[in-house]
């Protein structure tokens, strides 16, 4: 069958996508991947078939740092950007839809993904690799605090997922009447007397690190991460190889896509803290941007594969995305997640309560001395040997192909 996938935002929102798009192409299934045209050349490397969406998710990046934990304010930057770019993209994705028969969406086009497939008769499927539509009591909503009370905790699922849906009705209205789109009766993909095909839920996070709740509905399944398998063939700079070589094993800092307007501010109280600790440090630069002149004990570099260079470090430091918070965990390494926005405080409070990690420091409260206590507590040999033992059982697990066992199964109902 032909399936489009519909992802946006940066590339830990599009890798996990590489990978199950290359399990379903070996099931014969033919795929295209929509996402920013900044990951073209990443996607087609695959031999995937790719079509470009507007806007650079950089950009979104930067407001969400600029607004950190405030759910309001996460929304309205949001909001705002969808603003810009919206138009353009929901022609876009009309376009890559076109010749589909089913439809796989991310959490920013839950609502219009669902759409499209209502409108061509098609089913639609949502992958989530961070819990947003799926209800339970066990954790709030994660741009939210624990109450550590069941029902508030899932009423805080309830009213983010409604929220958003309302959002998305009046951003798209707002963009239909200025870019003259013709109109369109959204609806809400999960509801429970939904008369249509009720989107199904894949959630790409490990069982063994996050497991699955007992109140989530039916339709709702925690199938593993999407991984590539590790990669043996990588060659590295001669730089970093020698790096690598001579000395001792490094802590890896990975801020990824995250772009703060403190980020000398942070380089600053990372190479001090490491400095106390003793510890040398490889920095991955990322979208950050922030560099120096590399030494013995500190190196600078733009990426390296997570899967090649993890294993050969002995600790993490990073901002708690979904990406590398998995990357991190298959490693078998411990972590310390300093959050920037959205999602990354969950995943860090997950990390230090399956003690895989230290406590999470919120990037607005981090200061050299926390740095050092984060690290010494990382390096505690209960921590070391916990991360072992959770990352040989997530290397243990076929994500992918799991997933691929439900869209068969899910477009098999409905007689695809």
């Amino acid at each position: 069958m032909n399936i489009t996938i519909l992802t946006y935002g940066s590339r830990g929102d599009v890798q996990p996508f590489l990978p199950l798009s290359l399990g379903l192409m070996q099931r014969g299934h033919k795929v295209t991947l929509a996402a920013p045209a900044r990951f073209q050349k990443l996607v087609e490397e695959h031999k995937i078939n790719f079509y470009p969406l507007a806007g650079d998710p950089e950009d979104l990046s930067r407001k969400l740092n600029d607004v950190g934990f405030n759910f309001i304010k996460q929304s309205q930057a949001m909001a705002s950007y969808a603003i810009e770019i919206g138009a353009d993209v929901f022609r876009q994705t009309e376009i890559a839809c076109q010749t589909a028969d089913l439809i796989i969406h991310t959490f920013a086009h839950a609502i219009g993904g669902h759409a499209l497939a209502r409108e061509k008769n098609i089913p639609d499927i949502h992958v989530q690799t961070f819990p947003m539509f799926t209800p339970t009591g066990d954790y709030p909503n994660v741009t939210m605090p624990n109450f550590r009370n069941r029902f508030i905790n899932r009423l805080t699922h309830v009213f983010a997922a409604r929220s958003f849906f309302i959002s998305a009705k009046l951003g798209f209205e707002y963009i239909r009447r200025k870019a003259g789109l013709p109109k369109r009766k959204l609806f809400f993909p999960f509801d429970e007397n939904q008369r249509f095909f009720r989107s199904p839920i894949l959630c790409a996070w490990s069982p063994a690190f996050l497991p699955p709740s007992s109140d989530f509905a039916p339709r709702v399944h925690v199938t593993g991460y999407y991984y590539f398998p590790l990669n043996e063939s990588y060659s590295p700079a001669p730089e970093l190889d020698s790096f690598l070589k001579h000395g001792k094993p490094p802590i890896c800092i990975s801020f990824g896509s995250m772009v703060n307007k403190d980020a000398k501010r942070i380089d600053e109280i990372v190479r001090e803290a490491l400095k106390q600790t003793n510890n040398r440090g490889i920095v991955l630069s990322g979208w950050g941007g922030v560099k120096h002149e590399s030494t013995n004990d500190l190196m600078y570099v733009e990426s390296a594969p997570h899967d090649w260079l993890l294993p050969k470090c002995k600790l993490i430091i990073h901002h708690g995305g979904a990406g590398t918070t998995s990357a991190g965990l298959r490693a078998g390494i411990p972590t310390i997640v300093i959050p920037f926005t959205g999602d990354q405080p969950f995943w860090g409070n997950q990390i230090y309560k399956m003690g895989v990690g230290s406590k999470p420091i919120l990037v607005k409260n981090l200061s050299a001395s926390k740095l050092v206590e984060a690290i010494v507590a990382a390096e505690f040999e209960v921590v070391r040997r916990q991360s072992q033992v959770l990352g040989q059982e997530m290397r243990g697990e076929d994500g992918v192909a799991r997933a691929v066992e439900w869209v068969e199964l899910y477009a098999a109902q409905s007689k695809i």
